[in-house]
Order: structure tokens, then C-alpha cells, then sequence
């Protein structure tokens, strides 16, 4: 029988797994200082005219970033990696609790996740499902050791840009233990890289739920999936490949549910915002928004909606041109969408109100100008939550007794 790890021992090679994982990040980081400046210049030829109010935070907007790096590339490495990593160092140190950590590497995989994959870095995330923030092994007896409570009622929820499994608990609620109490769902959770391209997330997202439907301890009489943000496009990517694929457990799936999902595409990631917007929310993540100038793939698929491969692989690489091919949604589930708006309660007119400031309200219920693209959620099926943030929607008291009758 191997030796048993103490518990001190496995904090401390933890420990030094992230920080071998952020010195070789660093040392990329400055071997790549041309593709960044040449990023940058793509960023600021594509904003739009009107930038709105930058997030709080210790992170500047991104035109007065995007100058000071052109003038002083050497000093923008080091003074914003550096600075990052300074303050990334503490929070990885033995003595912070897990959460703590886990929110950090969610949103640097967010930010620079399709680098740190490509380059085999240890700090990038594994795709796995996990039960109570503890990645589950997909194999029936090891399922029924790790989930004693496991039900036929299944409830997989996929989480947004820079988040992790963990961060579904907003504010002291949690939508999928929620659901658990009040339904009799066993909610499992995808814990995913969000810096990877989208339709790769996808694949690999079909390919674990064909494995888990295949493997669950119990029979399986519903399946539901609840996704938030860019978590939706994930999971429509991985319908789009089930399809391709021929995989049995998309013919299971019953319900699936949107919660300010970018479906025709994001205003801010146009303008490179989204991740300022996103992670100066945190005192633990703000360090990151520096780098969120750098925009990963995943961020970048956000633009549009991209879902496939063939969306994001246009003509020109810049992913300016909208180049998606139409994905409708699968036509088994029963498939509903809620839309959040800062604006207060809804207008007299027939004019859209505002969106979450990420996502516009059309864009999350799935509309589109052309037949070929418009999601064609039936209306009894869609909602606007008003008064209401994107990461709010993770806790708003008037969003979960909507999920609460779509899922029943």
C-alpha cells in the first residue's frame, strides 16, 4: 500500500504546481509580447462608438491600456503581468481555502485558458462533472460511492466566462441545490476551461455526457441541463456535436435552460470589456482584468455566438465577420431562456429595454433578423428579469420560481 499524503503535504505540492504553472506563464507571456501588441491593435480598430462607463476596479479601460502598451511594451509586462502574478501569489499560498483559489484559476483559464491548454500548463482546467465541488469519476460504481443520494431526475448546470462549479452559489443561493430540495434533481456540475474555444468545450462536454448517462447508478427518467452565459453556448455546442456524432444522450435530454446566454453574439466583447466587466466584480480576480486584453478564444467566440468550428474559422482570422453557420436548437428538449435587464420595469412602448450590461436582451432570447439564425423560443417560454445584473441572474429572487415551474 503507497504512503499516505498528509494534508499539509498536498497543500504544499499544490502550492508549488500553481506557481510552477505561473513562472512558465510568465515566461510565455513576455516571449509573446508581438502577438499581444498586434491584438491590441485589432481591439482598438474594432470598438464601437460608444464604450459606456468602464467596471470599477484597480484595472483601467482598455484604450488607455492598449496606449501605454504601445508606447511601452516592456513596461506593460512588466508592471501588468508582474503586478498580476504579485497579487495572484498570496491567494495561492497554502493557507487560503480552496474557493479562494478555484475563483483565481477560473478566471485566468477565462483570460488565458486556450494558452495555457495549448502549452500543457498545469494551471489549466480539466473538464470534469463534479458533485459538491468534488470532480466525479465516471464509472458506475465509483458514481454511486461519490453521489449516495443519486436520483432518476438528473440536472447538469454549466457555468459562465471566468466562473467555476462553485460560484453557482450567489449570494447564498445556489439554483441547483435549490432545485435538489424543492424537485428531487441530483445536480451535478460542469467545471470547464472557458478560455478554450467553445465548439471544444462542446465536443468534449457531448462526450461526458454520453459517458455519464452510460455509467449513472441509477436509471435515468429526466434529464435537464441549466446553463448561464457562455455556459449555454457550451451546451448547445455540444448538442450541435451529439448530432454530428450520433450520441444517445441528447435523445434523453427534457429541458434546457438559459439564463443570459450571448446567442446572436456580445456588444462588449466587441469592445473588449467583457472581461473588465466580469472580473472586477471580485476582489480576488481584479488583477486579471489587465489581462483580459488579451482575450482568449473563448472570449472571442463570445463576439457572435460562435458554436461550431466553422464559425470561428472566417476568411480574413480576425473574427470581425460574423461567419456562423446556422445551429438551431435540438428539437427533443423543451428549451426556454430568460433574458436580464438593468432597466427597471418594462416600457409602455414596444421598444426593447436595455440588456444586463454584457448581454443585450435579444441576443439572450435568441433573436435574430434572419429566420436562419433566430433561436425560435416560443414566447410562453421566454422572460425578461428587469432590474437585474448577468451575474445576478445566478441569485435573483424572481428567476428561480421561473426555473422552479420550467423544470417541475
Amino acid at each position: 500500500m503507497p504512503p499516505t499524503t498528509s494534508a499539509p503535504d498536498r497543500r504544499r505540492a499544490r502550492n508549488g504546481h500553481d506557481m510552477r504553472g505561473m513562472q512558465r506563464l510568465t515566461i510565455d507571456a513576455i516571449t509573446g509580447v508581438t502577438d499581444l501588441v498586434e491584438a491590441m491593435h485589432a481591439n482598438i480598430s474594432a470598438l464601437p462608438g460608444v464604450l459606456g462607463k468602464p467596471a470599477a476596479g484597480p484595472a483601467p479601460g482598455i484604450a488607455g491600456l492598449v496606449y501605454r502598451s504601445v508606447r511601452g511594451v516592456t513596461r506593460f509586462v512588466g508592471d501588468g503581468l508582474d503586478l498580476a502574478f504579485a497579487k495572484l501569489a498570496p491567494l495561492l499560498d497554502v493557507v487560503r481555502p480552496p474557493p479562494q483559489r478555484e475563483a483565481v484559476v477560473a478566471a485566468l483559464n477565462g483570460v488565458l485558458g486556450d494558452h495555457l491548454d495549448a502549452t500543457g500548463n498545469p494551471l489549466a482546467i480539466e473538464m470534469r462533472l463534479r458533485h459538491d465541488g468534488h470532480a466525479l469519476t465516471l464509472r458506475r460504481d465509483a458514481l454511486a460511492d461519490a453521489v449516495p443520494e443519486a436520483g432518476g431526475k438528473l440536472l447538469v448546470l454549466v457555468h459562465g466566462l471566468c466562473m467555476n462549479d462553485l460560484q453557482w452559489r450567489y449570494n447564498g443561493h445556489d439554483h441547483g441545490a435549490a432545485l435538489a430540495h424543492d424537485l428531487g434533481y441530483t445536480p451535478l456540475y460542469l467545471h470547464y476551461n472557458s478560455g478554450r474555444r467553445i465548439s471544444s468545450n462542446g465536443r468534449e462536454f457531448a462526450a461526458l455526457m454520453e459517458q455519464l448517462l452510460m455509467q449513472w447508478p441509477v436509471p435515468v427518467e429526466r434529464l435537464s441541463i441549466l446553463c448561464h452565459s457562455m455556459g449555454g453556448l457550451v451546451a448547445r455546442s455540444a448538442c450541435v456535436a451529439a448530432q454530428e456524432q450520433r450520441q444517445t444522450w441528447l435523445a434523453r435530454l427534457d429541458r434546457l435552460v438559459f439564463l443570459g446566454t450571448p446567442h446572436q453574439g456580445a456588444p462588449l466583447e466587441r469592445a473588449g470589456s467583457w472581461v473588465d466587466a466580469l472580473i472586477a466584480l471580485s476582489p480576488y480576480t481584479a488583477p486579471f482584468a489587465r489581462l483580459g486584453k488579451v482575450r482568449s478564444a473563448g472570449i472571442q467566440d463570445l463576439r457572435h455566438g460562435n458554436v461550431r468550428d466553422e464559425d470561428w474559422r472566417d476568411r480574413d482570422g480576425d473574427g470581425r465577420e460574423d461567419g456562423r453557420l446556422p445551429s438551431p436548437l435540438p428539437k427533443g428538449p423543451l428549451c426556454y431562456a430568460i433574458a436580464a435587464s438593468t432597466t427597471a420595469r418594462p416600457s409602455d412602448g414596444d421598444e426593447l429595454p436595455k440588456g444586463d450590461g454584457l448581454v443585450p436582451v435579444a441576443s439572450a432570447l435568441g433573436w435574430h433578423e434572419d429566420r436562419a439564425f433566430d433561436l425560435r423560443i416560443p414566447k410562453t417560454r421566454q422572460r425578461i428579469a428587469y432590474g437585474v445584473h448577468h451575474l445576478e441572474l445566478l441569485g435573483d429572487a424572481g428567476v428561480y420560481p421561473q426555473l422552479l415551474r420550467w423544470l417541475a
